[in-house]
């Protein structure tokens, strides 16, 4: 294949980097502002990838944010591209903090208790996890499926996470689609000044050979 790495990487180092980009998080972040601007859309366009990737980042769907980021800038009419690169503000150092609010403001918003104990959480994960890998194995050994693990899970973490995400994730999107608008215009303005000077040089250059050339002969 032509894409297909020479060296395989172990698997501690594909986790290793996971959490721990090669050049860390801020060169990471410098590429994707970097991949950002060069992007030949208009600025609101542009702004409106970015506003579906950052209220992507707020919703649970883990392993399907860049299908519902996709998703959502398709329906705003804004650039995919965009809104890929911008789900990677959902990384290894934010998705406790974005957990954290999601989850209080969904339990405070639904009138329920939110119990903050990263055990009890990880438990329902776990249970969860279980209960879907019961029922489906029970399709083939004829054991009654549970769904218990799963039900508490979707009462207690999802749903709360999926409505308490909203508010915050409009918030944070619309924060970044006014930040990112005027940045975007001031670059690109900037980039076609660069470009009509460069231009305007090769030009001048042209025209000066031009007018030379008779005076050769």
């Amino acid at each position: 294949m032509v894409f297909k790495r020479r060296d395989k990487r172990p698997w501690w180092k594909i986790v290793l980097e996971f959490f721990y980009p090669r050049g860390g998080w801020l060169r990471a972040a410098h590429y994707v502002r970097h991949r950002l601007r060069r992007l030949p859309d208009p600025p609101h366009k542009i702004a409106r990838g970015i506003w579906a990737g950052l209220f992507t980042t707020f919703t649970p769907f883990y392993g399907l944010h860049f299908v519902v980021a996709a998703a959502v800038a398709f329906v705003m009419q804004g650039n995919i591209l965009a809104a890929l690169l911008a789900t990677f503000f959902g990384n290894p150092l934010t998705y406790v903090p974005i957990g954290v609010v999601s989850l209080k403001t969904g339990h405070w918003l639904l009138g329920t208790e939110f119990l903050h104990d990263d055990k009890k959480i990880g438990h329902k994960f776990a249970e969860a996890g279980q209960d879907l890998w019961h029922n489906l194995t029970a399709v083939y050994t004829g054991k009654p499926a549970d769904w218990h693990g799963l039900s508490q899970f979707y009462d207690e973490v999802f749903f709360p996470y999926m409505i308490g995400g909203l508010l915050p994730g409009i918030v944070v999107g619309t924060i970044g689609y006014y930040l990112a608008v005027p940045l975007l215009q001031a670059y690109q303005n900037r980039r076609k000044g660069r470009l009509k000077a460069k231009l305007d040089e090769i030009k001048q250059k042209r025209m000066a050979r031009k007018s030379e050339g008779p005076g050769e002969d």
